[in-house]
C-alpha cells in the first residue's frame, strides 16, 4: 500500500517473482496519476455507451454520419502525424498474447508488427495481466529466451517485429490495483505500465511506444486517449507525439466516426484495423430490438466480402489514405493442421482474403499463427512491390452512404442446425480455456480469443429473441437451444475430460446467451467474481 497523490493505493495480487520489478512504487505512482486524472471521464463517457445503446435499440436515435462533425470530414487540408521508425512497413501482423513462448515466437515470426495482446488474447488473470508486463520489458531489451519441454532454447533473432501493445477496452477494470477501494482502469493500467517502463528504452532502440486501441465507440473516447497519451509524455519527459496509436474499427458506432477519431488522436494516430468478430458484435448489441432485417446468418456465411462488411472495409482504406494513415485488414484465424488436404483448403481461403484486402488498398493485414506469415506477405509483396505501403492508393472511387453500412440484410444466407450446434460448442470450448487462463484457444483448427465468445453466443441470443427459423423451418426456441446446449456439452466434455471448467462454462453461457438481455461476456457477474478470486 501507499500514499498516492493524497489517495490509498492498494495492490491485492499477490506479488510474485519478479512481480515487484513492474510494480514499483513510482511505476504505480505514475498509474494513479493517470486514474485519478481520466477517471471521471472515463465514466462518463461509458454512461454515454449505455445512453446512445439505449436510444438506438428503442429507436429514438438513428445512426448516421454526425452532422456537427461535418467540416472535420469535409476539410481536406489535414493529416495525421508521419509514419514512425519501424511502422513504415506493416504487411504482415500477427497477433497473440503476452505470454513468454508467443512472445519469442511472434517477435521472430517474420512479422513485420507484434500486437501484444493484453486484450482479447489474454485471459486477465492477475498472473497473465503482470507476466505479460515482464515478458514485454524483457523483451525490449533482448533479454528473453523459452526453452520447450524437449530442450530446444529460443532467444529474439536479429530482426524482430516492431511491438504494438493493446491494453483492454475502456470498459474494463484492474480489480487486484485499487484506488481508495475502487478499481483502477484496465486500460490505464496495461498503457501506463507499458509506457512508464519502456517508452525511453523503446526510443533508444529506433522504434517507440505503439498502442492498438480496442472497442472504441466514439471520437469522444478517442479524444480521452489522446489527453491520456499526452499526460503521460508530460509526465516523463517523452516528446509530445511520440506515441503512436492504432485504433480497431470494432463497433458500428466507430464506424460512422473514423475521420473524427483520427482528427483527435492526429498527432499520435498511426492508422484504423477492420476487427470483424467484434464489429458483428456490435451491430448485434445495439439493434437487438429492431428485428429481421438486423438478424445475421451463421458465422461462417458473415464473410468480408457480403456488402454492408465491404462498405464497411471500403470506408476504412479510403478514410485512412486521404489523412495518411495506414489501413491494416482482419485476422486470418486458420491454424496450419497435420491434415494436408484441411490445410489447402484453408490456405487457399487465406490466400483470397488478403489478396481481397491488398487489391482494395489495405496497408498489411493480420494472422494469429506464425504459418500463416509466408502466405500473407506474399501477397502483400506481390502487390506491394519495392513499396512499404499503399497511402498513395487513395480509393476516391469509394463512397459509401449511412444505408450501405446499415444493410445488415444484405449479408443473406441462412441460420442452421449446425451453425447454431457449432456457436455453442466453440463457446463453451473457449469459457472454459478462457477461465483456465488461456485466451487465445486452438479450437477447430482455428485460433479463437474473446470476440469469439462474444459473437457465438450473442448469435444465439439474437436467434432467439426474434424466433428464428432453421434451414428446416423449425423456429430455434429458447428450450431447442438448451437441448442443443446440453448436446454440446456432453460432447465437449467427452473431449476435454474431468479437469475442464464446463459447469462454469454452461453457467456463463447461459446467463450471457440464453436470458433476456444481452449482457458482454468480458463483463459478467461470473467475469467478476474470476477476477476476484485470481
Amino acid at each position: 500500500m501507499a500514499d498516492t497523490l493524497n489517495t490509498r493505493l492498494e495492490v491485492t495480487g499477490p506479488a510474485d517473482g519478479r512481480f515487484a520489478e513492474i510494480l514499483t512504487p513510482a511505476a504505480l505512482d505514475f498509474v494513479a496519476k493517470l486514474d485519478n486524472t481520466f477517471a471521471g471521464r472515463r465514466r462518463e463517457l461509458l454512461d454515454e455507451r449505455r445512453r446512445r445503446r439505449e436510444r438506438l435499440q428503442s429507436g429514438e436515435e438513428q445512426l448516421d454520419f454526425l452532422p456537427q462533425t461535418r467540416s472535420i470530414r469535409s476539410d481536406e487540408s489535414w493529416h495525421v502525424a508521419p509514419v514512425a521508425p519501424g511502422l513504415e512497413d506493416r504487411r504482415v501482423e500477427i497477433t497473440g498474447p503476452t505470454d513468454r513462448k508467443m512472445t519469442v515466437n511472434a517477435l521472430n515470426s517474420g512479422a513485420k508488427v507484434w500486437l501484444a495482446d493484453f486484450e482479447d488474447a489474454t485471459s486477465p488473470t492477475w498472473h497473465n495481466v503482470i507476466d505479460g508486463q515482464l515478458n514485454l520489458f524483457d523483451a525490449i531489451r533482448r533479454n528473453i529466451d523459452f526453452t520447450t519441454e524437449a530442450g530446444k532454447r529460443y532467444t529474439i533473432g536479429d530482426d524482430p517485429a516492431t511491438i504494438v501493445a493493446r491494453p483492454r477496452g475502456w470498459h474494463l477494470v484492474e480489480k487486484h490495483i485499487r484506488i481508495d477501494g475502487r478499481p483502477v482502469s484496465a486500460s490505464l493500467v496495461d498503457f501506463g505500465l507499458y509506457f512508464f517502463h519502456n517508452a525511453r528504452q523503446l526510443l533508444a532502440r529506433g522504434s517507440g511506444p505503439y498502442f492498438y486501441l480496442p472497442k472504441l465507440e466514439s471520437h469522444q473516447e478517442a479524444r480521452l486517449w489522446n489527453d491520456v497519451f499526452l499526460l503521460a509524455q508530460k509526465e516523463l519527459g517523452i516528446p509530445r507525439g511520440t506515441i503512436r496509436a492504432t485504433v480497431l474499427i470494432e463497433t458500428i458506432t466507430a464506424a460512422f466516426e473514423m475521420d473524427e477519431i483520427l482528427y483527435e488522436l492526429r498527432e499520435h494516430a498511426a492508422g484504423l484495423n477492420a476487427g470483424r468478430w467484434d464489429y458483428i458484435f456490435s451491430v448485434i448489441k445495439n439493434f437487438s430490438a429492431h428485428g429481421a432485417d438486423f438478424v445475421l446468418p451463421d458465422r461462417a456465411q458473415v464473410t468480408m466480402t457480403v456488402p454492408f462488411m465491404r462498405a464497411y472495409t471500403e470506408l476504412l482504406v479510403s478514410t485512412c489514405h486521404r489523412r495518411g494513415a495506414h489501413a491494416i485488414g482482419g485476422m486470418a484465424a486458420f491454424i496450419p493442421s497435420k491434415d494436408p488436404a484441411t490445410n489447402e483448403h484453408a490456405l487457399e481461403k487465406v490466400r483470397q482474403d488478403k489478396e481481397r484486402e491488398a487489391g482494395d488498398g489495405f496497408d498489411g493485414s493480420w494472422v494469429a499463427h506464425p504459418g500463416l506469415v509466408p502466405v500473407c506477405r506474399e501477397v502483400f509483396d506481390q502487390v506491394l512491390g519495392g513499396w512499404p505501403n499503399q497511402l498513395g492508393k487513395l480509393r476516391e472511387d469509394v463512397t459509401v452512404e449511412a444505408s450501405d453500412l446499415l444493410d445488415v440484410a444484405s449479408a443473406g444466407g441462412e441460420v442452421t442446425e449446425a451453425g447454431v450446434r457449432a456457436n455453442i460448442n466453440v463457446a463453451l470450448r473457449y469459457i472454459d480455456s478462457w477461465l483456465r487462463g488461456t485466451g487465445a484457444a486452438a479450437i477447430h483448427n482455428l485460433m479463437e480469443d474473446a470476440a469469439t465468445a462474444e459473437i457465438a453466443r450473442c448469435q444465439v441470443w439474437q436467434w432467439i429473441r426474434n424466433g428464428t427459423k432453421l434451414e428446416d423451418g423449425t423456429a430455434l426456441t429458447h428450450e431447442l437451444a438448451v437441448e442443443f446446449l446440453d448436446d454440446e456439452l456432453a460432447k465437449v466434455r467427452a473431449d476435454l475430460g474431468p479437469s475442464a471448467r464446463l459447469d462454469d462454462a454452461r453457467a456463463i453461457f447461459t446467463e450471457t446467451a440464453l436470458g433476456e438481455k444481452l449482457p458482454s461476456f468480458l463483463t459478467t457477474v461470473a467475469y467478476a467474481r474470476y477476477l476476484t478470486e485470481r
